[in-house]
């Protein structure tokens, strides 16, 4: 009876003991503390690996489920999130040419860019303006950057505008600084075009500023068209010509205005 009384007493010293150290208050068991509990925390995380493998298994179809249904909304998201970015710019866009119309002095209309010549796709556009909104041939073209073109075709309700760099185009203008007059007029180049017929003597440097003359039939005066970056001299000849570089990026052209006579 007496063995079997000290047997118990030792279960009970062996359940007890370790609960009053784990709670005791005593700062000379928080070693003890935590190292009896990473050791628990080790086999209890080596058994958990094999549940939550059996876990992932069970539960595969309904969590695949899940992600499709996520990535259905996140495209649907991410498709509002372009389109108001989209919307935005246009406003933007809008803007600064509601801003040109009101500047000018002239009567104007605004037009959308609707299409491209594919035979001429980096000198000629199509605009959803024609003859039914009083679109001529040879109106000027702008937008709130400056010189685009002018009008080449018209029909009662779309029109073609030749760009400033078309070899077919051509306009008046003054060198800035040195108030040089000569004629703009497209290149084969692309993105640039000429001023020539400047006086020999003329003082025209790269980074002048070009603008439309009052000479001009189409234009009219003070409207931005680019900015001198070569001066070329032929030595053989009374007059020099200049290589401008047009303010506008005509591969960005969406909106435009129409400058009525």
């Amino acid at each position: 009876m007496f063995r079997k009384n000290q047997k118990n007493l030792a279960y009970l010293l062996v359940l007890v003991i370790p609960f009053l150290i784990f709670f005791a208050r005593s700062d000379a068991f928080t070693g003890l503390k935590f190292g009896f509990i990473h050791g628990m925390g080790a086999p209890i995380r080596l058994l958990s690996i094999p549940i939550y493998e059996v876990k992932k298994v069970l539960f595969y179809h309904k969590t695949f489920r899940e992600y499709q249904r996520l990535k259905k909304q996140v495209d649907i998201l991410k498709a509002r999130l372009v389109g108001l970015e989209e919307v935005m710019q246009e406003n933007a866009r809008l803007e600064k040419l509601l801003g040109l119309k009101q500047e000018l002095v002239y009567a104007s209309v605004a037009a959308h860019v609707i299409g491209r010549d594919p035979s001429l796709w980096n000198s000629a556009l199509i605009i959803d303006k024609g003859t039914d909104d009083g679109i001529t041939q040879g109106m000027a073209v702008v937008n709130a950057l400056g010189v685009v073109g002018k009008i080449a075709e018209t029909s009662p309700e779309t029109s073609k505008v030749i760009l400033l760099t078309d070899p077919q185009f051509s306009v008046a203008a003054v060198v800035g600084g040195s108030r040089e007059v000569g004629l703009v007029s497209g290149s084969l180049q692309m993105d640039v075009c000429r001023i020539r017929y400047l006086s020999a003597q003329a003082k025209v440097y790269a980074g002048d500023k070009v603008i439309t003359s009052k000479l001009s039939s189409s234009f009219p005066e003070g409207l931005l068209i680019g900015e001198v970056i070569e001066v070329i001299d032929y030595p053989q000849r009374p007059s020099i010509e200049c290589i401008i570089k047009p303010v506008v990026s005509f591969s960005q052209v969406e909106e435009v205005l129409i400058l009525l006579k």
